[in-house]
């Protein structure tokens, strides 16, 4: 892998978020939050009538980046993310970044989920990825 500070990396794209994913993820993780697949719930909340995706589904989507930028899981030393807002059902993800610095061992890269293109980002984070 021979990239450099300031490097895009290779953009991953989910053309639309499925809510019927939603709640199978809502089952596994045992999550009772109806948020996540009752839109008469979201309506009473004031939350509109798309389901919200799961943080882990969506930093899911960061992870793969990392991965697929490093060139395998095993690469990827430490994601770290921060949750500014929500994706909902049927949003486009699109997740992007940039490599910020490189030394002999390894990369690391801002990265950023956005439930939409050009909307704001509503993940932010950082991956180190060994390069060795």
């Amino acid at each position: 892998m021979s990239m450099k500070a300031g490097d895009r990396l290779e953009p991953l794209i989910v053309e639309s978020v499925d809510d019927g994913r939603m709640k199978t993820m809502a089952m596994l993780l045992r999550d009772p939050n109806p948020i996540h697949w009752d839109p008469e719930v979201l309506r009473e909340l004031g939350l509109g009538e798309r389901p919200i995706n799961q943080g882990p589904i969506n930093v899911g989507y960061l992870a793969e980046l990392a991965a697929r930028t490093a060139g395998g899981v095993d690469r990827v030393r430490r994601l770290r993310v921060r949750f500014v807002g929500n994706v909902l059902a049927g949003d486009q993800v699109v997740c992007e970044g940039s490599v910020s610095s490189v030394d002999r061992d390894r990369m690391t890269a801002e990265l950023e989920l956005r439930a939409a293109v050009g909307e704001r980002a509503v993940l932010s984070g950082t991956a180190t990825i060994a390069l060795r």
